[in-house]
């Protein structure tokens, strides 16, 4: 039954994933204070479908026009109906709505006010190119995940690698929400915690570096008590666990999404030409852990592969070894 579902919803739903991006300064109007636009995402850069302008940038969604792509600052958080709290204690009137249309992976255009089930995806390198996935008939009570940060890439031909575990919900897919370890070029690997694409919005904690051989904490953990049943707050944690430095979005914003779609482990690509583009080692491990609805550990998720498209351009020996809890990335 998990099979069929991932196999079915996969074609369904985009995952959820940036070049230099020249600092744009705005803001959105009937907002209380200016929101901050993120400004390390990288460009669509030149093997963008034709479809994309040039200004957009690579999110682990798509291609988003730079003022939809929001980042949430430390002190901040982003309440459930996706409006910001500010470290001042100044709430926006609104939530900020993207005013134009993204692209997926494969150059499908989706409206400002897209729904992600209407969306067909294309099984191509440019997106998610392999992931380990579970499913349940009630909803998870959080994720955890620790994995090591590669070596950077031996070839600099302007590719975006993301690496992530994460939470969606199958029926409403409205949002993803993920702790990512990101590289885009020049480098070096970042960390951040990303929700998507409420109102057609991403939004983006404030990256922190990585280097390799650091050790990677990623979460999507509930904010309510235990016991207290349906949860409508979340809080996604991205740590450097090396370093100490942490970033979070706290109270991701659900609109009634209940959070039963999980991701063990998911690599993400842009501008991949050639295997030298993918880091200087040949696989990413996630020691991962999977708590029921009660927040109980979850023994035998039940996590199932999802492999690289036979036909991915190019050809890096990709493969999965998936177990209980150890999800293995092969590039």
């Amino acid at each position: 039954m998990a099979n069929c579902i991932l196999g079915s919803n996969r074609a369904l739903v985009g995952g959820a994933v940036l070049a230099v991006l020249l600092l744009f300064s705005a803001s959105l109007s009937g907002q209380t204070n200016a929101l901050a636009l993120a400004s390390n995402l990288a460009g669509a850069g030149p093997d963008r479908p034709a479809v994309v302008p040039p200004r957009f940038v690579i999110t682990p969604f798509g291609y988003f026009h730079p003022s939809c792509v929001i980042r949430i600052d430390t002190g901040e958080t982003l309440l459930g109906d996706g409006r910001v709290k500010h470290a001042n204690g100044s709430v926006d009137a609104s939530a900020p709505a993207c005013r134009y249309p993204h692209y997926t992976r494969a150059g499908v255009t989706v409206p400002a006010d897209w729904r992600q089930e209407k969306v067909a995806r294309e099984p191509l390198i440019r997106g998610w190119l392999e992931s380990v996935q579970a499913i349940t008939d009630t909803w998870y009570g959080g994720i955890t995940a620790t994995w090591t940060v590669p070596p950077e890439p031996p070839i600099n031909d302007f590719q975006t690698i993301f690496f992530f575990p994460g939470f969606e919900d199958t029926i409403n897919n409205l949002s993803i929400v993920q702790p990512v370890l990101q590289w885009y070029w020049p480098g070096p690997w970042t960390l951040a915690s990303w929700n998507c694409c409420i109102a057609g919005t991403v939004m983006e904690s404030r990256p922190v570096k990585a280097s390799p051989g650091d050790t990677i904490y990623g979460a999507v953990v509930p904010m309510c008590k235990k016991g207290s049943g349906y949860c409508p707050d979340w809080k996604i944690v991205s740590e450097n666990q090396t370093t100490g430095r942490k970033t979070a979005i706290r109270k991701a914003a659900l609109e009634g999404q209940v959070w039963n779609w999980a991701f063990g482990a998911v690599l993400e690509v842009y501008g991949v030409k050639q295997c030298d583009d993918f880091p200087a080692n040949n696989s990413v491990v996630f020691h991962v852990q999977l708590f029921d609805q009660n927040r109980n550990l979850i023994a035998d998720p039940g996590w199932a592969g999802v492999p690289a498209p036979p036909d991915a351009t190019p050809d890096c020996g990709y493969g999965l070894d998936v177990t209980t809890t150890r999800e293995t990335l092969v590039y």
